[in-house]
């Protein structure tokens, strides 16, 4: 049963010389209940565009987000406020998400106030249970952001975000500014609070390595559009999108024989003014005609590698992959 459904999602900047920037142009995805769905891409992507447009911290210009089957997008404000109790986010810079003013006691209960669950003495029990959970002790209450390491506050981060008991928990690069030996503390911290508490994830990253350690599935962005989605398993060993292959080539291994590396020349392109036909066809090793005419569909991929199952779940934006021109 999906928990979360998004359809032909479109956000949009103005800037300041009149151009208008398609960050987000027509995403369509779902999540299952207890399901990790992975967000991968190259910085200018729209990876954390779309985070903020599904929980409707940003506003978007067409398309619908349904969590439970009500579209976020539509809610009036007493509607998302009582929405937000079930969807939360972790950002990627934990100093900057946590109020430099208050107590760690109180960045974790403002939640509980807010929505007003519970007596002072309740919300106390949750602060000190919430902080035993991420691993810290109950008397950093008193202290504030700047006397932690980046890696606990992130830890206090991911507290205040389960305080409510969300069903979809959005982690927005939220290992990213961390050193890489308290990355994989954070990455564990946060596997094993989704598995004990059944959470739905959108695990937003530019590193497919990290994204794959805790994804159910995978969607691969580029230029503000979805290229290709499918199981993590079956998206990592056969790769049907240039651009996946691209990514998947950089990531470091010590095998003895490592995949021959595929340099992509050039930045992303730029969104207020994106290249006709595939947006990939300017940096594509594979590019041909009809790259340049016509934008290929995300659609269903049909390859002998690929299980009946993983091919009903795998799909790809790429003319390579379409059985008729």
């Amino acid at each position: 049963m999906n928990l979360l459904e998004v359809r032909e999602l479109t956000t949009a900047f103005s800037a300041r010389d009149g151009r208008t920037l398609r960050a987000l142009n027509e995403v369509s995805f779902d999540l299952a209940e207890g399901e990790v769905l992975g967000i991968v891409g190259e910085s200018g992507c729209g990876k954390s565009t779309l985070a903020k447009s599904v929980l409707r911290l940003i506003q978007s210009e067409q398309g619908s987000v349904c969590f439970h089957g009500q579209d976020v997008l539509q809610m009036n404000k007493a509607q998302l406020k009582r929405a937000r109790r079930s969807m939360q986010i972790v950002f990627q810079d934990p100093f900057g998400s946590l109020n430099p003013r208050h107590t760690i006691g109180q960045i974790i209960r403002e939640p509980l106030q807010v929505h007003g669950i519970g007596s002072t003495r309740d919300q106390q029990r949750r602060v000190d249970e919430l902080l035993e959970r991420v691993g810290l002790s109950a008397d950093v209450q008193t202290r504030h952001a700047h006397e932690f390491s980046g890696g606990q506050r992130q830890r206090i981060a991911i507290a205040r975000a389960l305080a409510l008991q969300p069903e979809l928990l959005v982690a927005d690069e939220a290992v990213s500014a961390l050193d890489v030996s308290v990355q994989s503390q954070i990455i564990n911290l946060i596997t094993d609070l989704q598995a004990e508490l059944g959470l739905s994830m959108l695990f937003i990253s530019h590193d497919l390595s990290v994204i794959r350690h805790v994804s159910d599935r995978i969607a691969v962005m580029y230029l503000g559009r979805i290229v290709e989605i499918g199981e993590a398993d079956a998206l990592m060993n056969d790769p049907q999108h240039p651009y996946t292959r691209a990514l998947i080539s950089a990531i470091p291994s010590l095998a003895a024989q490592q995949a021959v590396r595929i340099v992509l020349h050039g930045e992303l392109p730029d969104p207020s003014d994106p290249p006709e036909g595939c947006a990939f066809h300017t940096r594509c090793p594979q590019v041909h005609d009809e790259c340049l005419r016509r934008r290929p569909e995300l659609r269903a991929v049909v390859r002998d590698t690929l299980s009946i199952h993983s091919q009903a779940a795998h799909s790809s934006a790429c003319h390579l992959n379409e059985s008729t021109p």
